[in-house]
């Protein structure tokens, strides 16, 4: 048993380095001149418009659900005054975020680790190798960097989703027009609510990126192997955005941004 412990400590080990060598390897092809644009607006098609109405309904149903829940609790204190303001801060800080990342790391992570996996036992990645194409530049630069622009837009129309799905939450026994939920929910926010959740939102893109990629990237063992690295794509890229998230609330903390 403790061999095992030891070694699966050290393949983990060993997969964080890979994984953080394999970023370094974006960040030195990120901004190459011979960029293939066409293919990045493909992958913000494919990462964006197609994921937006799985993150849409959800956050439809996150913000109508936490309104109706909340109510009763801020009733017996005489609060329901403030359900607007506590429904906005919450989506805008927390909620939206972290949902849209999670739900775009088990859509568009097991895509690209399942899609780059396929290729690389097929022998696709290795025959653009010999026909001169840069296979890193053209299949994983393209894909992170759809990630990291696509993830912030999502979060965002997630957040304004979300607040009118508590304004309808709140007419659902109340008649409370747009334009006062409106006020009400703008005078509550401020920039150091936004800005965080819109800056960790590039990271969490980045972390999903990165991950699938490289899990599809290093996949082995042929078909087996594709399906195991789009679970493990899932799962990782999961937990990076937990942890992210943990750091971004600490940084923000000793900042003064609470």
């Amino acid at each position: 048993m403790a061999v095992k412990g030891g070694s699966g400590f050290r393949s983990a080990l060993t997969e964080v380095g890979e994984t953080a060598q394999f970023t370094a390897r974006f960040f030195r092809n990120a901004f190459h001149p011979r960029f293939e644009w066409r293919e990045l607006i493909r992958q913000c098609t494919v990462n964006g418009a197609l994921t937006f109405p799985l993150v849409g309904i959800t956050a439809f149903i996150m913000g109508l659900v936490l309104t109706v829940q909340s109510r009763p609790t801020l009733a017996r204190f005489g609060a329901e005054s403030m359900l607007p303001a506590m429904v906005a801060i919450s989506m805008v800080r927390e909620i939206a975020p972290v949902i849209t990342a999670l739900i775009c790391a088990g859509k568009i992570g097991s895509s690209m680790g399942a899609e780059l996996g396929s290729m690389r036992v097929t022998e696709q990645i290795d025959a653009m190798e010999v026909s001169g194409t840069n296979p890193f530049r053209y299949l994983a630069v393209t894909r992170i960097w759809s990630t990291i622009l696509m993830l912030p837009v999502l979060v965002v129309l997630a957040d304004g989703i979300s607040i009118w799905a508590s304004w309808i939450g709140v007419n659902l026994r109340d008649t409370v027009s747009w334009e006062l939920f409106y006020r009400q929910v703008f005078d509550s926010l401020e920039y150091s609510d936004l800005i965080p959740a819109f800056i960790k939102s590039f990271f969490f893109g980045l972390a999903i990126g990165v991950v699938g990629c490289y899990k599809g990237f290093t996949t082995k063992k042929g078909t087996e192997g594709v399906g195991r690295s789009a679970h493990s794509a899932v799962v990782t890229a999961s937990l990076l955005i937990f942890i992210l998230d943990l750091l971004v609330v600490q940084i923000t903390d000793l900042l003064g941004f609470t």
